[in-house]
């Protein structure tokens, strides 16, 4: 059984773990350079970030989402446990709070601007360069309506 719920500080480290697992599973397109310059970003405010994780039976997280303001600014599950429905688990939750839950994906992460898309988000913007001006194209997303079934 999966359950949501708001990351403890202890819980840094496998965040981390999940975040290093799911990056290394899905964006094989990032330059081993600037795979590691995230990383490091990301290790300093991961662990201390109000997440909200699904965790097992025995409350051992296996994905987690961050959301602001009602933008999703991360969702990552770790590739053991993809392809069950988590991660939809963790967005229907964010959609919940936010009607209107805005995300932005990688161009290049096909894998997952699919998966936003079946979700119910639809495309609002593309931005040629990362956040951090990096040559890795951004897809904007907004939600705007129900999921499309696997039929479709």
């Amino acid at each position: 059984m999966i359950s949501i719920r708001m990351s403890r500080p202890d819980e840094g480290n496998r965040a981390i773990e999940i975040w290093r697992l799911a990056v290394d599973a899905t964006h094989h397109f990032l330059a081993q350079e600037d795979r590691l310059a995230i990383e490091k970003m990301v290790a300093t405010f991961l662990p201390q970030a109000p997440l909200w994780l699904a965790v097992n039976g025995n409350d051992y997280p296996l994905a987690f989402m961050l959301v602001e303001k009602g933008h999703m600014e991360a969702l990552f599950v770790d590739p053991a446990y993809r392809g069950v429905g988590i991660g939809a688990m963790l967005v229907r939750h964010g959609i919940a709070q936010h009607p209107a839950l805005t995300t932005d994906v990688n161009e290049q992460n096909l894998q997952a601007l699919g998966f936003y898309e079946k979700m119910g988000f639809k495309q609002t913007g593309r931005s040629a360069l990362d956040s951090d001006g990096r040559p890795y194209p951004i897809i904007h997303l907004q939600f705007t309506g129900i999921e499309r079934s696997h039929a479709q």
